[in-house]
């Protein structure tokens, strides 16, 4: 009995590109905004290759099976779904807002010099990304769970055709 093989996006560094647009988000204040939108190309990248690559499994475990397609889509749009809100819009949005607030706090309740507060809300907007992970993924799987996935029943089964 081997140990079942390690999902590349999700047990590797890979994942790690997935919170490529979190890292954008944090260097706001101090890069061009364009690098800020190349972070969520990196991540939209993840998440599209995640899930093709959630399509070619599923398609090789239910090669025999009459409603292939069916399965093979399901889990490219669970996966795909999944992956945007879970690693590009709720933690792009989080972080971004952790940033432009601790922006402005600072701007109103400090003296520090600009250049200080824009990597402070750097040093804070990445130092916030490993907290918000784990409640993100959970609740996005919450809220999958209680309505996308209920369209095919259980997650990532398609519904029955009989």
């Amino acid at each position: 009995m081997g140990a079942a093989e390690p999902d590349l996006y999700r047990d590797t560094w890979v994942r790690y590109l997935g919170y490529a647009n979190e890292v954008g988000e944090s260097f706001r204040a101090i890069m061009p905004v364009s690098v800020v939108w190349a972070s969520y190309g990196v991540a939209t990248v993840y998440v599209t290759a995640d899930a093709i690559d959630k399509g070619k499994k599923a398609a090789v475990a239910h090669a025999h099976d009459p409603g292939k397609t069916t399965r093979v889509g399901v889990a490219v749009v669970d996966t795909f779904v999944w992956q945007s809100l879970a690693s590009v819009a709720i933690p792009g949005f989080t972080i971004n807002r952790i940033c432009a607030a601790s922006l402005y706090l600072l701007g109103s309740l400090t003296r520090w010099p600009l250049p200080i507060r824009k990597w402070t809300t750097t040093a804070l907007g990445l130092s916030a990304i490993p907290f918000i992970v784990k409640p993100i993924d959970r609740t996005v799987d919450i809220l999958m769970d209680s309505s996308v996935r209920k369209l095919y029943d259980t997650e990532g089964e398609p519904p029955s055709s009989s």
